[in-house]
């Protein structure tokens, strides 16, 4: 029972649906079959039994008028059945006919009617037993008692007459079953396609897509499941604008107080007052912070993004001069040269937002510069329909490299200052831009990778 519950549970709904179709359709069928039958077999009986009644009716009629004697049963009572076809296609051995009078005595019967038994006080239809063969035998006593008239019928004969009306109407059902089985299928699946419809719909949906699914051309036993969705998605999406505001909200509030932490923090250096190790990590304690309020600024600002305002055609030029003009010092003070390479006309073409591909940029080549050992490069480098940044950083291992872009995420042993969510912005805007991301190892030699792609 658990093996067929389990079974039951992997179906989906179209094999459901054209399980049970399939498996009710040979079940109505036959009991249609077991149906027709049953009428049949009342309809033959009582034509039959008719004919039985009115041959022993005018058996009897007949019998005053006739000079009959005792039969000797011993000669044999057959009369020569006519030759060659005049029976025509009738099989006299079916049906038998027998006369006795009132001492008992067979006085007339054909060639079956010698074997039909005498029962003297018997009126009406009695089934018996001849010669191991089920009969259907009609005895009529006469008003005055001195004749019982009996007329007999096999009923095999009935049974073949049944057997060849249900053959004759039910063999073209039975040709045409499998024909009705597929119409079916095709049927059901013609029936479900707005259910495959709104399957196709929800796959291809993009993760951030809480736009409310049009329920006003689907079925009615659909809306209520479409409505339903549609309220769960304006549910969630209020859930997650409260958190994007509070994110927001609380990243502004703190960029006051850690501004003027950092100022204070610095006079006092200036002044002599906050010097030794241990205070200088309270120094790097508060540029982390402070980053860390940066990115989750910017993160609020771009996941609250549900599409793009005005675009226009990208100058990847003027945007990475923008870049590496800001993040200069930056790769100065590490001791990392900066290189762009191949920046041509065909390096990913698109329209979109100028300044926000700038922050998608400075993150890449800001994370590059953090994980880049002294004295190496890091290249931004373009190509036909893509644009990738390269280090020769430690990398990652394969259990890393599946969380990279998880939100607060950094691998174990990072020495570098970052907040975790530079990969998640990146990752945000090039999916509002139609981009694909992906990183991992590079191809030649020691080192990261990270390439931009249309999606």
């Amino acid at each position: 029972m658990k093996g067929l519950r389990r079974w039951h549970a992997g179906l989906s709904l179209r094999a459901r649906a054209l399980a049970y179709t399939m498996g009710a359709a040979p079940l109505v069928w036959l009991l249609a079959v077991a149906i027709t039958a049953h009428s049949a077999y009342t309809e033959i009986d009582e034509l039959f039994d008719s004919q039985l009644v009115r041959i022993a009716r005018q058996v009897q009629t007949l019998l005053p008028a006739a000079s009959l004697g005792a039969l000797d049963l011993a000669a044999g009572t057959d009369p020569a059945h006519p030759a060659g076809s005049a029976a025509g296609a009738a099989e006299l051995e079916d049906l038998s006919v027998a006369v006795w009078n009132a001492e008992g005595q067979m006085m007339l019967a054909d060639r079956e009617g010698v074997d039909l038994p005498h029962l003297a006080d018997a009126a009406g239809f009695r089934d018996l037993k001849v010669h191991e063969d089920l009969w259907r035998v009609y005895y009529l006593q006469s008003s005055h008692g001195n004749w019982l008239v009996a007329v007999g019928q096999s009923l095999h004969e009935r049974d073949e007459l049944v057997a060849g009306l249900l053959l004759a109407q039910i063999l073209p059902w039975l040709l045409m079953l499998p024909l009705l089985l597929l119409a079916m299928g095709a049927a059901l699946r013609s029936a479900l396609k707005p259910l495959d419809s709104l399957s196709r719909a929800l796959a291809q949906r993009d993760p951030q897509g809480l736009d409310p699914l049009p329920a006003a051309e689907l079925p009615p036993d659909l809306r209520p499941l479409v409505e339903a969705m549609n309220s769960l998605f304006v549910r969630i999406d209020s859930t997650l604008a409260r958190e994007r505001q509070f994110t927001a909200d609380a990243a502004h509030e703190l960029r006051t107080p850690l501004a003027g932490l950092r100022a204070q923090w610095d006079a006092a250096r200036l002044q002599g007052g906050a010097t030794g190790p241990g205070l200088d990590k309270i120094g790097l304690g508060l540029d982390r912070l402070a980053r860390l309020v940066q990115q989750m600024l910017a993160l609020a600002r771009v996941e609250h993004l549900d599409a793009l305002g005005p675009v226009q055609a990208v100058d990847w030029s003027a945007v990475v001069a923008t870049v590496i003009d800001g993040l200069w010092p930056q790769a100065e003070a590490a001791g990392v040269d900066l290189e762009v390479l191949d920046l041509r006309a065909d390096t990913l073409p698109l329209q979109g937002d100028a300044a926000l591909l700038g922050v998608l940029l400075r993150n890449l080549l800001d994370n590059a510069l953090r994980h880049a050992p002294r004295g190496s490069t890091v290249t931004l480098q373009g190509g036909p329909g893509r644009l990738s940044v390269l280090d020769r950083g430690p990398g990652v291992t394969p259990e890393q490299l599946a969380r990279l872009g998880d939100r607060f995420y950094r691998p174990e042993g990072q020495t570098r200052s970052g907040s975790g969510l530079g990969l998640s912005i990146v990752r945000r805007i090039a999916a509002l831009h139609g981009l694909a991301v992906t990183w991992g190892p590079r191809d030649d030699g020691p080192g990261f990778a990270v390439h931009l792609r249309r999606a």
